[in-house]
């Protein structure tokens, strides 16, 4: 079990390695420099603050003194805010895309998981039609539609919820399920087709055989086979929710993450852009880090391989 948890700890670190590499590369690629757009700045003092920042220093000295940093822990300073660094912006924001994201999935993993199941265990009938018909919405319409027709149905219609903004409870609602809803129809389809492949396994029949009833194969059986393909999917799914849904946060005005990584990418704020897009990806190699640790434990075939 140690020989395969340091196997994928080091593919996780050089999978963040390779990451922050091409990111930093193709940023540096990009036309023009972050202080073009200050129309007030002349090409004299472009130029310096070019200089301050050591952007004018060869690409690879660059490359190898962010590394350095990043080995450190530290993000760097942001280009645009004048004395901040990119460790206190995500430390300020990550909060809020997180408690938006723990929203969404306290929204979505309930419901996507019992509307699964009910379709599964009522295959061809009207609520397994109803479910798939969920499931195909979710998946098949856009967070950023979805955002703008719940505000403009249940705010500007129905005056139930505020618009936009991040000021108390009421306004955490709506775009909590604009972001869940994506899940929810994941997770529907997903725990579907995995319950209906296990209810033909031998194990099942063996069940029914015994004189178990229906509660109790589904639930002793059915349900916890059947999840674990679910846990193979949850972890990118919870890292994606958790690090904030950067076009959602746009709509409904949220200060997450998806504000500053949308504004750094089009002032060329490189710092920032580099920071944040280290970050979601290290959150990311986490979560399907623990999710190997899982199947290391609940699986007894990867203990026999290993």
């Amino acid at each position: 079990m140690l020989k395969y948890i340091l196997k994928r700890l080091i593919i996780s670190l050089i999978t963040i390695w390779l990451l922050a590499t091409v990111s930093f590369f193709l940023l540096r690629s990009l036309p023009g420099n972050p202080f073009q757009t200050e129309v007030l700045l002349s090409a004299e003092v472009q130029q310096r603050m070019i200089s301050y920042y050591g952007l004018d220093r060869p690409l690879y000295e660059q490359y190898f003194t962010y590394l350095g940093n990043l080995v450190q822990g530290d993000l760097g300073y942001s280009l645009k805010y004048v004395n901040r660094s990119v460790n206190s912006i995500i430390a300020e924001s990550f909060p809020v895309s997180a408690e938006l994201g723990l929203r969404a999935l306290a929204f979505a993993l309930p419901i996507g998981l019992a509307l699964g199941v009910v379709a599964a265990r009522r295959r061809g009938k009207a609520a397994d039609y109803m479910s798939v018909l969920v499931a195909v919405i979710g998946i098949s319409v856009p967070s950023f539609i979805m955002g703008t027709l719940l505000q403009y149905g249940f705010s500007v219609k129905l005056g139930w919820f505020p618009v936009a903004q991040w000021k108390g409870w009421e306004y955490t609602v709506l775009p909590s399920i604009a972001m869940g809803l994506g899940l929810l129809a994941t997770l529907t389809r997903l725990m579907r087709a995995s319950m209906l492949e296990v209810t033909t396994q031998d194990y099942i029949k063996t069940a029914r055989a015994k004189g178990l009833n229906e509660r109790q194969i589904v639930w002793s059986h059915q349900l916890r086979n059947a999840m674990l393909p679910i846990v193979t999917v949850l972890g990118p799914l919870v890292a994606n929710v958790l690090m904030g849904t950067f076009v959602v946060e746009q709509i409904f005005a949220i200060p997450g993450l998806g504000m500053h990584f949308v504004q750094s990418v089009q002032s060329l704020d490189y710092t920032m852009a580099l920071g944040l897009t280290v970050f979601f990806g290290a959150f990311l190699v986490a979560a399907n880090f623990i999710v190997d640790l899982v199947y290391g434990v609940i699986d007894p075939r990867i203990r026999v391989a290993d």
